[in-house]
Parts: C-alpha cells; structure tokens; sequence
C-alpha cells in the first residue's frame, strides 16, 4: 500500500512533481516519457537538473516505475499508487464539510513502548488527514475520515493497537469550540487558508496561453491539495465567525473551473 507523502514542501520541485502527476498524468494514460516529463517540469520553474532529482525522489517512493515505451525511456504511474491517487481525487476536488449533526470518530490507541517509530508515526499520519488531539492516546476526527485512519493503522500495521468509535458530537465543559481549538490547531489551519487567499486570488481569470494557465494551476493546486487533508471541514459551531475556509474553498473551485482544461491541454501537446 502507497500512502501519499506529506513531507515535500509545497512548491518545491518534489511536491509540484507529485502534483502533476497526481492531477494529470493519468488523464495522459498513466505514461510519459523522461524527456517531456523534463520540460513539462521547465514549464512550472524547475530546472533539468531539479526535474532529475525529484523524479529520482518520486521514483523511490513508489508514485512512478520506470518503463520503455516504443523505444523511448520513461516513467509510469505505479498501478499500486492508483487507490491513493482516487483517494486524494475525491479529498482534494470535493471538499466535504461536516454537517452539525453528522457522526464523530473516536481514535483510541496503546501502543507499547517497542513500537515507539510506529506511534510517532501514527501520530503524524493522522495529524495529516486532519485528526485533532484529545489527549495522548485519544484522537478525533468527523466518521468520514475514518477508512482514511483504517488504511493508516493498517499500512502501520497497527490494527490491533486501535479501538474506533463511532459517536455524536462529545459533550465538554466547555463550549464546543473552545473543546475544538484545543484539539486542532486552528490557528494553522487559518494561516494555510489565509495564504491561498493571497497567493492565488489575482489567479483566477484568462490566463494569456495554455502554458500560463498549466503553470498557474499545478502551483495553485500543489499549495491547495495540502489543505482539504490537514482542515477536516468542521462544522460551523466549532469554527470562528471570520473562519476563511469557505473563501478557500470557493477561490479553488473558480481557479480550477478557469484553468484546469486549458492545463491539461497543454499538458497533452506537450507529450505529443
């Protein structure tokens, strides 16, 4: 099983590798050759020598395989990363927000003191598909996230570790968004949402040529596909009143209504 990774900055020529290939390689057929796959990278600001060394990186994780076509050298998307790739179609293209009355998942695990790589490990994937911190073995997310956290314990292997519940909403001392700021870093969340805003709002509309607007999309997709996993979509009543999701949301769905086909056409006389 391929998990997507988190780690590569967004904007570096890793993560904007990922991106295209994630966003557009299958629609090409799932094979490109190593010569385009170099100067479609050119086209977003990445050198040759950069695109080389983030198709080695892609390459090592599993995302693309080597593969000789009619004589030509290039790399298909790995069919055992295609689950990953769907999963992230549907979390990045339709972002879902919980309704106020839609059901919780409770997190529960103990993992023993030998395991300790594995919990941290854990702990860091369910903070990347938006899980907030009850307390130390106790996490939370809306129950539609929950196969996300089933393949994670069991990519992990910790499957009998865990114990899942599914619930209404928790009943706290507190307001419910106080309990919900403590258990997510809101204040992150906002900052993410917050730079979209700034960096791609001036985006949307014509962009001059085809290679204007693959550029412009994969930059703006590759900030924004970070987003819809680490923002559960909490309801309103756990958010604030000036919570800058819902312009997020709308920026990238008129950004991708203006660029994504003339991205893809470019794209694809590119390969030819």
């Amino acid at each position: 099983m391929i998990l997507d990774d988190f780690d590569s900055r967004p904007g570096s020529a890793t993560a904007l590798l990922r991106t295209f290939v994630g966003s557009q390689l299958r629609q090409l057929g799932g094979w490109i050759s190593s010569a385009h796959l170099v100067r479609i990278m050119e086209a977003l600001g990445v050198s040759a020598n950069g695109a080389r060394s983030a198709i080695a990186r892609v390459k090592s994780k599993g995302l693309l395989v080597p593969e000789m076509v009619d004589g030509q050298q290039g790399y298909r998307v790995n069919a055992d990363a295609v689950p990953m790739l769907e999963s992230g179609d549907r979390r990045v293209f339709s972002f879902r927000q919980q309704r106020e009355d839609d059901p919780w998942c409770l997190i529960s695990f103990s993992i023993p003191e030998s395991r300790r790589d594995e919990r941290h490990q854990l702990r860091r994937r369910l903070g990347w598909i938006g899980c907030g911190t009850v307390a130390t073995g106790l996490w939370i997310c809306p129950a539609h996230l929950k196969p996300g956290v089933l393949r994670i314990l069991e990519h992990l292997e910790l499957s009998e570790c865990a114990t899942l519940f599914i619930a209404g909403r928790p009943e706290t001392t507190q307001s419910f968004a106080d309990a919900v700021a403590q258990w997510w870093d809101l204040d992150r969340l906002r900052e993410l949402h917050d730079s979209f805003l700034a960096q791609h709002s001036a985006l949307v509309g014509p962009a001059s040529t085809d290679a204007e607007a693959f550029a412009c999309y994969i930059h703006a997709l590759d900030q924004w596909r970070v987003i819809p996993y680490v923002d559960p979509g909490l309801p309103d009543s756990a958010l604030p009143e000036d919570w800058p999701g819902r312009a997020s949301v709308d920026l990238f769905g008129r950004l991708s209504r203006s660029l994504a086909a003339r991205a893809h056409a470019f794209v694809r006389n590119s390969a030819q």
